[in-house]
C-alpha cells in the first residue's frame, strides 16, 4: 500500500484579537493572531486575564508525531478526526506528518474544510440534509482533486436522499460511499451482514453513487475481545463485498478512534485486501483523565506514553471561605465536564514559585466557580494560580475561539484558532 501523500498547503485565516477573545487581555485596537504570537508574550506578564485555556507546543508536536509514525509503521492509511480541535494550524501539521485525508462529523465541519482546502474528507456519518449533499455533490463537480467519502446507513431516507444528490448528472462525479457497519446497542449502521450486503446491492445498482467499502465506529464497545471481533466482522463484509461484485479488489475498511486504535493496527495493518483507514483525533491533545487511562500504550506496556497533555487551564484562586476549601475563577463555561471534573496540577504563587497540586481535589463547579478541596499542608492565597488539566479534549475546544500555543518555558509561540 502507497502511503505517502502530496504536499497539502491549507488555506488559514487570519483572525483579529480583541476586546472579545476570552482569557486575553487586549483592551486597545485589534491585532491578528500572527501579530500577538510575534511579540512572544509570557503567560504570566499580564497579557492574558484568569481563566484561560493554552496548549502546550511540544505535547501538541510530539502526540501528532506518535500517531502519525504508528500509521505509517502499521500500514494504515491515516484521516485523523477533525472534531476535536477545529483548528486548522492543527489540521496543517496533521497533514504536514502524512495524513491521507481529514474525518469529518457533520455538514458544517464539512464546509469549514473545504474553506480551509481540505482535499479529502471523510464524513463519518449519514447525511440527511438534502441541501448539504447537493453542495458537496456540485463541489465533487466543481474540483476535480476534491475526494469525499460519507456513509449510508441501513435507513431508506438517507440512501434516497443520497441518490436524490446525485440523479440527472450523466458527467458528473459519483458520490463515493461506505456502508455503515454497526452492533447491537451501538447508535447507527447495519445490524448483520445480510442488512449491509442489501445497502451495498442498493448502492451498487443506483447510478451516481459509488460503493467504496465498509466503516463502522468501535469507541462504544468495553473489551479488546468486542472490538477485535467488530474490526474482523468488516473485514469479512469486505471480502463479502468483492465476491459479489459490488466493491472493487481493495475495498475501503475504516474504523479507528483514539482508545482501540491498537486493536484496529493487529487486525487491520498491512492487509493488501483491504483499504485500512484509521481515524483517531482525540490523541492530538490526549488529556490528564479519560483517555490518560484508556490509551492502547497502555495495552502497549508504557502506561500513557509516549503521548502527553497538551491542554492547561489557568484559574485563580479567588476566595478560601472556609478550612479546607478554596473557590478557583474558572467553571461549566470554560472546562468541559462530562467525563470527569478539571484536575488540578500545579499552583503558582505570585513570586512564581510553584508547587504539585494533584493533592487538591475539584467537588463541583458552578458557571465561573470551581470548588476545591484542600489537602493539610498545601496553603493557598486568593490570588495564587492554578493549572487544572482536563478529561475529554474533544469537548474542551469548542469554549475557546483563541487558544494560545505556549513553549515549555511559558512563551506564547502561536494561536490557535477554533472553528465550531
Amino acid at each position: 500500500m502507497e502511503w505517502a501523500v502530496e504536499r497539502v498547503r491549507l488555506d488559514i485565516p487570519e483572525e483579529r484579537i480583541d476586546w472579545r477573545a476570552k482569557g486575553f487581555w487586549w483592551p486597545g485596537p485589534a491585532i491578528t493572531t500572527g501579530e500577538f504570537a510575534e511579540r512572544r508574550p509570557h503567560l504570566f506578564d499580564g497579557s492574558f486575564t484568569w481563566p484561560v485555556m493554552v496548549a502546550r507546543r511540544s505535547a501538541l508536536d510530539g502526540n501528532i508525531a506518535v500517531l502519525a509514525d504508528f500509521a505509517r509503521e502499521h500500514g494504515l492509511s491515516f484521516a485523523p478526526h477533525g472534531k476535536t480541535t477545529m483548528a486548522p494550524q492543527l489540521f496543517q501539521a496533521q497533514f504536514d506528518a502524512g495524513a491521507w485525508g481529514l474525518t469529518a462529523a457533520t455538514a458544517n465541519q464539512v464546509l469549514a474544510y473545504r474553506r480551509f482546502g481540505v482535499p479529502r474528507v471523510l464524513l463519518a456519518n449519514e447525511l440527511l440534509d438534502a441541501t448539504a449533499l447537493r453542495w458537496i455533490v456540485a463541489e465533487l463537480d466543481r474540483d476535480p482533486d476534491f475526494d469525499f467519502l460519507c456513509y449510508i446507513d441501513k435507513s431508506g431516507p438517507g440512501f434516497r436522499r443520497a441518490a436524490s444528490a446525485v440523479a440527472d448528472r450523466p458527467e458528473g462525479r459519483p458520490l463515493r460511499v461506505l456502508v455503515e457497519r454497526g452492533f447491537p446497542g451501538g447508535r447507527t449502521g447495519c445490524r448483520d451482514r445480510r442488512a449491509m450486503l442489501e445497502m451495498a446491492a442498493a448502492i451498487d445498482a443506483t447510478p451516481g453513487l459509488e460503493l467504496a467499502g465498509v466503516a463502522a465506529y468501535e469507541g462504544g464497545l468495553d473489551t479488546r475481545e468486542a472490538v477485535g471481533e467488530l474490526v474482523r466482522a468488516l473485514v469479512t463484509d469486505a471480502r463479502s463485498m468483492r465476491e459479489a461484485g459490488l466493491a472493487g479488489d481493495r475495498p475501503i475498511v475504516s474504523v479507528g478512534g483514539s482508545a482501540w486504535f491498537d486493536v484496529v493496527a493487529d487486525e487491520l495493518g498491512g492487509r493488501e485486501d483491504v483499504w485500512p483507514i484509521l481515524r483517531s483525533g482525540a490523541y492530538i491533545a490526549h488529556d490528564d483523565g479519560l483517555y490518560r487511562e484508556t490509551t492502547p500504550f497502555r495495552r502497549l506496556g508504557g502506561g500513557d506514553a509516549p503521548l502527553h497533555a497538551a491542554l492547561e487551564i489557568w484559574a485563580q484562586i479567588s476566595s478560601i471561605p472556609e478550612r479546607g476549601l478554596a473557590i478557583a475563577t474558572v467553571g461549566k463555561r470554560e472546562a468541559n465536564f462530562d467525563a470527569g471534573l478539571p484536575l488540578p496540577k500545579v499552583v503558582r504563587r505570585a513570586d512564581g514559585r510553584e508547587a504539585d497540586a494533584s493533592a487538591i481535589e475539584v467537588t463541583k463547579l458552578n458557571d465561573h466557580h470551581a470548588y476545591l478541596r484542600l489537602p493539610d499542608g498545601l496553603p493557598l492565597e486568593p490570588g495564587d494560580l492554578v493549572m487544572f488539566g482536563i478529561s475529554h479534549p474533544c469537548t474542551a475546544f469548542d469554549r475557546w475561539r483563541f487558544i494560545p500555543v505556549v513553549d515549555d518555558d511559558h512563551t506564547v509561540v502561536d494561536v490557535l484558532t477554533t472553528y465550531f
